[in-house]
């Protein structure tokens, strides 16, 4: 059995004396790893880093079995993304996220977010609003997404400010200011009312704490497991300027 297809390295772990087993989350077979013959010599270890895009070819007798990619690089931004402290705590805490997923799953609108995020984690004015819908497509497609497009309450799609904690829904300012105590807070570049560039440092907040409530919720909690410790560095860092 083979296939060809493209993906993004999460990691890579030594195996033997030459040889690494290298992670992707690729756009057509989902995150999946294989053997990498040689892997550790210098010409592929700066191919096999991760944020790195590459064309893979896995082959394997059986389907079941862990085969052998060939790679060959196609966007070799690991270099640059190096220089940058909050891309490097943003690599590791999106490859935690995504071991979540099942293996060998297709998520195609996962992958096509994880490689806008990937190439702009070293951008402060981007990567924290990027990595905040990243999360959101995370909880898409492992069935826990959130509706942010009408209040639960009333079905206006007006003044959406709250989301509802029980059912992942958005709430409006009026129906929810008896409520709000007991509510979420919707940062407004999450429905496009945010009309600067760069969402300001209370919306990014904002929007971490919404999906960390529902990571927790849907996710960390009932595999008796906390969230990625890179994952909150990345945040102090994003949310580390001035409003």
């Amino acid at each position: 059995m083979h296939w060809t297809d493209e993906g993004v390295v999460l990691g890579v772990r030594k195996h033997g004396e030459t040889s690494v087993i290298l992670e992707l989350m690729t756009r057509e077979h989902g995150r999946h790893s294989g053997l990498v013959h040689g892997g550790r010599s210098k010409a592929l270890q700066a191919v096999l880093q991760p944020g790195n895009t590459v064309q893979a070819t896995w082959r394997a007798r059986l389907d079941e079995h862990l085969g052998n990619f060939q790679v060959e690089g196609l966007s070799l931004r690991a270099s640059r993304l190096m220089n940058s402290s909050m891309a490097l705590y943003g690599l590791a805490a999106l490859a935690n996220l995504l071991r979540f997923v099942p293996e060998r799953d297709p998520h195609f609108a996962l992958y096509e977010t994880l490689t806008v995020l990937v190439d702009h984690l070293d951008d402060p004015d981007l990567a924290p609003a990027l990595f905040v819908r990243f999360e959101l497509a995370m909880l898409s497609e492992l069935g826990f997404g959130l509706d942010l497009s009408s209040c639960a309450a009333t079905g206006t799609e007006r003044d959406l400010i709250y989301v509802s904690p029980r059912s992942g829904r958005a709430v409006s300012a009026a129906a929810g200011e008896p409520y709000k105590d007991r509510l979420l807070k919707l940062p407004g570049f999450l429905i496009g009312q945010t009309k600067a560039n760069r969402p300001s440092e209370s919306e990014i907040r904002a929007g971490f704490a919404l999906t960390d409530f529902f990571l927790h919720q849907n996710v960390f909690d009932p595999q008796g497991q906390q969230a990625p410790e890179e994952r909150a560095r990345f945040v102090a860092l994003a949310t580390a300027g001035d409003e």
